[in-house]
C-alpha cells in the first residue's frame, strides 16, 4: 500500500487503485456519522475533492489521490459510516479510481515512511 499526507491509503488491485483512509485518520475523526460518496464513472483529477466524510468531531474532504475515472464506489459506507472505525484499512475503503497516470503513484509514502509521518 501507499500513504498519502491527507492520510489516505491506496491499495493497486490488477488495473485499478482502490482508495481509503488510515486507521491513524479514523481514530483522529472519531465516530464516523455520514460519508458522501462520488458517483461510478466520475473523471477525476489528483487533488479535487471526491467525497465528504463527518464525524461527531469534524468534516473532512477525500481528495483523489490520483487522476482517473472512479469505478465503483463502497455503497455500503453510506448506510454504515462506522465501518470506517471499525475497519478503515479493510471493507471501509471508498472508491476505486481506474488510473491514468499509473506513475502518479510513485509521489506517495510507503508503510514504513508513513508510520514515520505520523509518528
Amino acid at each position: 500500500m501507499k500513504f498519502t499526507e491527507e492520510h489516505e491509503w491506496l491499495r493497486v488491485e490488477d488495473d485499478l487503485v482502490v482508495v481509503g483512509i488510515t486507521a491513524h485518520a479514523s481514530e483522529q475523526l472519531g465516530d464516523v456519522v455520514f460519508i458522501e460518496l462520488p458517483e461510478a464513472g466520475t473523471e477525476v483529477t489528483k487533488d479535487e475533492e471526491v467525497c465528504v466524510i463527518e464525524s461527531v468531531k469534524a468534516a473532512s474532504d477525500i481528495l483523489a489521490p490520483i487522476d482517473g475515472e472512479i469505478v465503483e464506489v463502497n455503497e455500503p459506507l453510506v448506510e454504515d459510516p462506522g465501518k470506517v472505525n471499525e475497519d478503515p484499512t479493510g471493507d471501509a475503503w471508498f472508491f476505486k479510481i481506474k488510473a491514468a497516470d499509473p506513475s502518479q503513484m510513485d509521489d506517495y509514502m510507503d508503510e514504513a515512511a508513513y508510520n514515520k509521518f505520523i509518528g
